[in-house]
């Protein structure tokens, strides 16, 4: 990210420009010039959470999918720093990826698949998390982060453009006292001082600030030439390459004309080049940088390129280029035709608010996109996550954009999903697909505006459905909420992963019943004798889950509160993997529950709903123990000990999804697991169908659904009420948003 070279001449080659700050004194600086002025707000600072992520997830494990609630705990005490210190925090998330950026996300893309290759060797060489040098975000972090910043009472912007314009127009407009990030492009922006997230002591408040005018001075620029200079240098819009010829007779006339200047790094030389050739051009045109373009030796196209880049860093009411501003204008969207305006009103609102997930996307760009996810490319048997839930988001899609229940004239979606197999040289087409109601298709409109117990009912309904698991709407408001989605999710990898295993199934559903209780210190002292690969995919599996669940309550009208689909509430990565390697050594169930007859009860309730609603559909869980040695967990696949009865192949893998001709992981209608006839498991250890389960104020409520055969509502003494969190508050960290306790609606 930002522009090629510059972060490093700034850190490495032009010491004067770093200046080492403290922001408590920066703050009550900031205060004493704003003290006349008016609409201040106080010394804010405007954060660019993406680039804060690695710094902010400095958690001990990583690899077996995030330790959520260490990481919840790390970013409270990260904000309270600041807040401590009289200093507002303003954050800033991607919420798009650019046409114009495009190619450069994908060759990234490409860089992070090769060393999470590494990543998996190591993992199989020695059983065992490799260093931080091989450091990979967990998946999800950058989704889950902002709702996480919102819960702690903090202001959150999702952006509809380009990230860094975005923060840096609202930092000039606002008179911010600085952005917080790690990218040169700050330094170009004629925006607030621009201070280095990587060098934050968080203990002390201080930091380096790049300081732009300093900079200036040292290259010989004026702040009004820096984007030309970017632009030839190389970033996310004008790529190196297209400027490379420029930069070599830049180059060239630099060492002609300073020898003395020769024993600096190579990259520093090239700033220093480019910034003598780009005030050269000034000097015989008169600051006017349409000419200036015009007078470089470049194609029409090269030229249009580095117009569009040169606008890209003019902000809101700074003069443009005298040729124009070439983007092109904001257009309506194809997609936009099968929603309402009041739909794509609301979608906007939430995806800017850093409220909803997915739709906007989906509704308003008819384009998704999703990053890496720690995945080995070498095993065939795991069906990739993008491919695992793309049934799913074809139903969402086919909720969101489907007329009547239709989606013959819907488009298809374009995604951009990165999956091993995956060249990413085109997006995925993929088409929605219909939700198959039990009753009429209710409309968008009513789902995310109807008021009353009926659209109440038709939201979980819907939501249920995306999952194929309606059949568990009886347990809403029997079972906390997060638990009700954890086995939504479960169920749904069931039927998709053909390969997932009775014991893979013990060790999401043990897990997620335990994490309940388990503060973040108890999490920590989990020891684990060995890592599984198998495990550290299933549990990035699990929490991309966690991300669609989220979508398709979105685009269900929220019937479900959207903190208990976070992660921290139900999953951790060091507890998940602690289980795997329990179920697979055929430990007591007892033992896996951790002794507690009550979560033993839920345990053996939650796995008898799934195995029941999974028999509806013709699959059958089977019994497959891995083992429980490192050197040969790490096998890709089982030995002809675990050989299907009807297949011949190992279970569990051998010919793996690509030979199966999965690669398209569209929905199945008929066919695939339905005409397997896999293998009963024995039957289930639930002894007791009837109990309800109360835990934490949770009680009960009856039900009110559409009846589907009578076109009305069934007569029941009750409507469905909202599950209010209570056990959430009690055993929590975290004060939860007030709205916990109100009816769902679409703003949840």
């Amino acid at each position: 990210m930002g522009v090629k070279g510059l972060q490093y001449f700034v850190d490495h080659c032009c010491p004067g420009v770093c200046v080492t700050v403290n922001l408590r004194e920066m703050a009550t600086q900031h205060v004493a010039r704003s003290t006349n002025k008016a609409n201040s707000t106080g010394p804010t600072l405007v954060v660019d959470g993406m680039a804060c992520l690695r710094h902010w997830y400095s958690c001990k494990d990583w690899v077996c999918g995030g330790q959520w609630r260490e990481y919840m705990d790390m970013l409270k005490s990260w904000v309270e720093a600041f807040t401590s210190a009289g200093i507002r925090l303003v954050f800033f998330f991607d919420g798009v990826v650019e046409e114009k950026k495009r190619q450069e996300w994908v060759k990234r893309r490409r860089r992070v698949n090769g060393e999470i290759s590494k990543i998996f060797r190591h993992i199989k060489a020695h059983g065992e998390q490799p260093g931080r040098e091989f450091f990979c975000l967990p998946s999800g972090l950058a989704t889950f982060t902002p709702f996480a910043l919102r819960l702690l009472g903090q202001e959150v912007f999702c952006t509809m453009q380009e990230a860094d314009y975005e923060i840096a127009s609202y930092a000039r407009q606002h008179g911010s006292m600085g952005i917080l990030g790690q990218d040169s492009d700050f330094i170009i922006y004629d925006s607030a001082p621009y201070l280095s997230v990587a060098k934050l002591r968080i203990n002390s408040l201080t930091t380096v600030l790049y300081d732009r005018q300093r900079f200036c001075q040292a290259t010989g620029l004026t702040v009004i030439q820096l984007p030309l200079l970017a632009c030839l240098l190389g970033n996310d819009v004008v790529s190196e390459e297209k400027m490379q010829h420029i930069r070599n007779n830049a180059m060239a006339t630099y060492r002609k004309n300073s020898p003395a200047s020769h024993s600096g790094t190579p990259q520093g030389q090239m700033v220093l080049a480019v910034s003598q050739f780009v005030s050269s051009l000034w000097c015989r045109q008169e600051e006017d940088t349409g000419h200036i373009l015009e007078s470089l030796n470049l194609s029409a196209p090269h030229r249009e390129l580095l117009k569009r880049g040169i606008c890209s860093y003019l902000l809101p009411g700074q003069k443009a280029l005298q040729q124009g501003d070439i983007s092109p204008p904001p257009s309506a969207s194809a997609f936009e035709k099968y929603v309402s305006p009041e739909i794509l009103k609301a979608c906007r609102e939430k995806h800017v608010a850093a409220e909803g997930f997915m739709v906007y996307n989906i509704v308003c760009e008819g384009i998704i996109e999703c990053s890496n996810t720690l995945e080995d490319e070498e095993d065939a048997e795991l069906l990739p996550q993008a491919l695992v839930y793309k049934p799913c988001r074809q139903h969402i899609y086919g909720l969101l954009l489907g007329h009547d229940g239709s989606t013959v004239d819907s488009p298809a979606i374009r995604e951009w999903f990165v999956y091993p197999g995956n060249p990413l040289k085109e997006p995925d087409m993929v088409h929605p697909v219909p939700v198959s109601f039990p009753c009429d298709h209710p409309s968008v409109d009513l789902l995310w505006f109807g008021t009353g117990p009926d659209v109440s009912a038709l939201r979980l309904t819907s939501f249920l459905t995306v999952f194929d698991c309606l059949e568990f709407s009886e347990l809403y408001g029997t079972i906390e909420v997060s638990l009700l989605a954890a086995l939504c999710l479960v169920t749904y990898i069931v039927l998709q992963v053909q390969t997932l295993s009775q014991e893979d199934v013990d060790a999401y559903l043990s897990h997620s019943v335990c994490l309940s209780i388990k503060s973040p210190q108890e999490l920590q002292q989990i020891k684990l004798p060995f890592l599984s690969s198998r495990a550290v995919q299933l549990g990035s599996l699990y929490v991309r889950g966690l991300s669609h669940l989220l979508g398709a309550n979105c685009a269900s009208g929220c019937p479900l509160p959207s903190a208990a689909l976070m992660p921290w509430h139900s999953f951790d990565g060091r507890l998940f993997h602690s289980k795997y390697l329990l179920a697979h050594s055929g430990t007591e169930k007892t033992v896996l529950l951790d002794s507690n007859p009550f979560h033993l009860s839920l345990f053996l309730h939650l796995r008898e709903k799934l195995a029941e609603n999974c028999r509806k559909r013709g699959r059958v869980l089977q019994s497959r123990p891995r083992s429980s040695t490192p050197e040969q967990s790490h096998k890709t696949t089982p030995g002809p000990r675990y050989r299907d009865r009807h297949t011949g192949w190992p279970s569990g893998g051998g010919r793996g999804w690509r030979g199966r001709g999965e690669v398209t992981g569209g929905p199945r209608h008929g066919g695939g697991w339905r005409e397997r006839g896999e293998e009963r498991s024995d039957q289930s250890e639930y002894e007791n169908r009837e109990r309800l389960w109360e835990r934490g104020g949770q009680h009960f409520y009856p039900h009110s659904y559409p009846d589907c055969h009578s076109g009305g509502p069934r007569s029941t003494s009750n409507p469905p009420k909202q599950f209010r969190g209570g056990s959430y508050r009690s055993r929590g960290r975290y004060q939860l948003a007030p709205r916990w306790s109100q009816p769902p609606g679409p703003g949840t």
